[in-house]
């Protein structure tokens, strides 16, 4: 099963690894070693974004971390991604642009999105934590 990181998941893989359910470090290294764990531009794009507005403290080199991780794949937005994000429902409660982008990343990829949160399961996106 090929995974996809969610924002949160990056972060306390990071930060906080002590926090990540240990059947999920097991699934993540599985998935690690054949290259099946990808990472979007938008989370990093996330990172800078809520960075920027003091709401989240980030290492300045994250996304350098990202890329040159041996167990990740970075994820590019493509035109698709971005088109897709059209064809999901819109809820009242969940408007957070990157999370919609990343649950259309994972849908037209074909992830398994790895978060604790219960939201993308919404969108019809699989998801493990």
């Amino acid at each position: 099963m090929a995974l996809l990181l969610d924002t949160v998941a990056l972060i306390r893989g990071f930060a906080e690894p002590e926090r990540l359910p240990i059947a999920l470090v097991a699934q993540l290294r599985e998935a690690g070693a054949r290259s099946d764990v990808f990472v979007s531009v938008a989370s990093l794009w996330e990172v800078a974004m809520k960075s920027a507005l003091g709401k989240i403290t980030a290492p300045a080199d994250l996304p350098h971390r990202v890329a040159q991780h041996p167990d990740f794949t970075l994820l590019p937005i493509t035109p698709d991604h971005a088109w897709r994000v059209r064809t999901l429902p819109l809820f009242a409660d969940h408007k957070d642009p990157f999370n919609r982008l990343i649950a259309a990343q994972a849908l037209a990829e074909n992830l398994t999105l790895v978060s604790p949160e219960p939201h993308f399961a919404r969108y019809g996106v699989p998801v493990v934590w």
